[in-house]
């Protein structure tokens, strides 16, 4: 199984911890970039179109943050989408247990997957292998 990229969108310091310990413990990703929120990572992407660097593979969004929050990251992608020349697998990651939030995400062709917090390493290896 070839390692994968992976970005974390997340405003939470805690759980960006954590989720670094069980990315480095999955053994699947060669490198992770964590971002606080999401206007931080449409900034690194639209850069990393212009740069020509390598694109995230995997994308782990979480819903509530400030600045931009999921939602609103997923209404601006949709404009980058034509720049982009690979499959970005979209998962929204969240604490929140409301039943309009996991049928909202369905709403949106690019996410891939609802998953509840915490990801796990086997969520991750998972993630991984359906990739």
């Amino acid at each position: 199984m070839k390692k994968k990229i992976i970005w974390i969108i997340d405003d939470d310091a805690i759980y960006q911890k954590i989720i670094e310990k069980i990315i480095k413990k999955s053994g699947v990703i060669s490198s992770h970039t964590s971002f606080s929120n999401g206007n931080e990572a449409i900034n690194t992407l639209k850069n990393t179109l212009e740069d020509n660097k390598q694109l995230p593979d995997i994308i782990l969004l979480d819903i509530n943050m400030p600045v931009m929050d999921g939602w609103e990251f997923m209404e601006e992608i949709k404009y980058l989408k034509s720049k982009i020349d690979k499959r970005i697998i979209i998962y929204m990651v969240s604490s929140s247990i409301a039943p309009e939030d996991k049928n909202k995400s369905k709403t949106f062709t690019d996410i891939y997957s609802y998953i509840p917090k915490p990801v796990s390493v086997n969520d991750l290896i998972a993630i991984v292998s359906n990739e």
